[in-house]
């Protein structure tokens, strides 16, 4: 079947990808996939404290980590699933998770 025939029938072609797009995609992934190595890192080095008896990074931490974490992998994923300004806002969501976790448990601790 030809476009002209799937979009009489009204299936709509589905929306090139630009090159735009595929990077802006890629460099939300690699910030949420490294978010949530961090989060892994975070989590390890609470569970060797623990073990340790050392001070550790402490409740906030344990728990934010994971969570902007679990915030970027979803986001991610609306990201490469949709189009559009959909997966655009999904990616602002993914820079300002990272950016509010290193802000506020890296910078200004």
């Amino acid at each position: 079947m030809s476009t002209e025939e799937l979009e009489s029938l009204g299936v709509a072609a589905r929306p090139v990808r630009t090159r735009f797009g595929r990077r802006w995609r890629g460099l939300s992934g690699s910030l949420a996939a490294g978010l949530a190595a961090l989060a892994l890192l975070v989590l390890g080095s609470g569970l060797a404290s623990a073990f340790l008896g050392a001070p550790g990074p402490g409740a906030v931490p344990l728990i934010g980590h994971p969570l902007a974490a679990i915030l970027a992998l979803a986001a991610q994923r609306v990201a490469d699933r949709r189009d559009g300004k959909l997966a655009g806002a999904a990616g602002v969501v993914i820079v300002a998770d990272v950016a509010f976790v290193l802000a506020f448990f890296w910078w200004w601790p």
